[in-house]
């Protein structure tokens, strides 16, 4: 009787720490999630800049509207004041962009991979409008000031 209770016991130990072994996440990966997380949140003309500090240089960024691809020192910054005017000339207005939980976060060496589900609601001439299926994608450096964005995308479906 006392047989089958250490099995069990045992077998329950070693489930217990299988799933808690694949649920946790490393410093790194951890670090690579607050840096996408830094420049995701600043998205505003407000904290613009603390978004921009998260950018490597050069930096590449593809998104959906034109020119579709910044590249170079400045594109982070190059990118925001393109969509403030592509906003401003097709008449919307941001309600806010979300990030969801990651579905992938590689890291390798000074380099990661960071995958994420992604939503963006706006107003364009007061029709609400949600992409709700987007991905933001993003591909980082680890420098000596921490991990730093040196390119990006953001696929709608």
């Amino acid at each position: 009787m006392h047989y089958k209770r250490l099995v069990t016991v045992t077998l329950g130990l070693l489930f217990a720490l299988t799933l808690t072994s694949q649920s946790a996440v490393s410093p790194e990966k951890a670090d690579v999630v607050a840096a996408v997380n830094q420049f995701f949140e600043n998205l505003s003309d407000k904290t613009i800049d603390k978004a921009a500090a998260v950018c490597d240089s050069p930096v590449a960024i593809l998104d959906e509207f034109p020119p579709h691809m910044w590249y170079g020192p400045t594109a982070c910054g190059d990118w925001w004041r393109a969509l403030k005017e592509y906003d401003r000339q097709s008449g919307i207005v941001s309600e806010g962009a979300t990030l969801g939980n990651p579905w992938s976060v590689d890291v390798t060496g000074d380099r990661a991979y960071f995958v994420a589900p992604s939503g963006y609601r706006y107003k364009q001439n007061g029709k609400t409008i949600k992409e709700a299926h987007s991905v933001f994608t993003v591909a980082l450096r680890k420098t000596e000031a921490g991990w730093r964005i040196t390119s990006w995308t953001w696929s709608k479906h």
